[in-house]
């Protein structure tokens, strides 16, 4: 064989180090949570992820990731079997009192969950202050987002897409469906909306928005610690006198859901 010593070398090649988590908490064991652990455990085994504890929330104890088989289980795997309510109750309160021991903790949410989040802040408020009014409040203005929907409940929403996107879309800089650069990013996005609100004399604190970001293989999380943060600073700016409302949202670069949580 000849070798051509004028051919330039290959570039190297590029080793990543592990993204390394405590405890990754993924919301439901059913067709959504089955999926991200799949992932989960392909990301393991190439060396992408790693993690002390990985727990997975589901009330049915029968769930799909329950039935997964032994190949497809990832690491230090448990079934918590719990509504997702009084889990996050017990979790995120060890969190916020030892919030060093879960600095490197997140949550993988499910598509189809509620504001969880949001719900566990506005609790943590009524136990905080019980003699008075902690409510979920319509926002003020529209933000500006190509579609969005208000709940029953209060949720607020948006999303910069007005298609259907599919689960495993890990939104990269260039968007699959417009297959152009995406220029628009959510949590900069409410940003600018909570500016607007005070800027239009709609006093609003935040916004706390807890960023689902992927990490690897098609799986987003959220960061315990914002979450820890976002309950520290409601108790910080709740604590003066009068209404206080906060603007608190789950979000990915494309979809969210936003709630205003009020304190009288």
């Amino acid at each position: 064989m000849v070798v051509d010593a004028s051919a330039p070398e290959p570039p190297p090649r590029v080793v990543r180090e592990a993204q390394r988590f405590g405890t990754i908490v993924v919301v439901g064991g059913g067709c959504y949570g089955g999926y991200y652990v799949r992932q989960l455990a392909r990301a393991e085994r190439a060396g992408a992820l790693a993690w002390a504890r990985l727990l997975v929330v589901d009330r049915d104890a029968q769930c799909a990731v329950a039935r997964l088989p032994h190949a497809e289980r990832p690491g230090a795997l448990r079934l918590v079997t719990a509504e997702w309510t009084a889990f996050f109750a017990e979790y995120l309160h060890r969190a916020s009192a030892d919030p060093e021991a879960h600095a490197d903790d997140a949550i993988v949410p499910s598509p189809l969950m509620p504001h969880l989040m949001a719900d566990w802040l506005g609790d943590r408020a009524r136990a905080r202050w019980p003699a008075r009014r902690v409510a979920t409040a319509p926002l003020g203005g529209a933000p500006a987002v190509p579609w969005q929907r208000a709940a029953d409940d209060g949720t607020h929403y948006v999303s910069f897409a007005e298609w259907m996107c599919p689960i495993n879309c890990i939104e990269p800089a260039r968007c699959p469906h417009t297959r152009s650069e995406r220029t628009w990013s959510l949590p900069t996005a409410l940003a600018d909306y909570a500016a607007a609100e005070r800027a239009a004399g709609r006093a609003v604190e935040g916004p706390y928005v807890f960023h689902c970001a992927h990490r690897a293989f098609g799986v987003g999380m959220i960061d315990v610690r914002d979450v820890v943060a976002a309950d520290r600073a409601i108790a910080r700016l709740g604590a003066q006198p009068g209404r206080t409302a906060f603007l608190v949202g789950t979000a990915s670069h494309c979809h969210g859901a936003l709630r205003q949580v009020v304190v009288e």
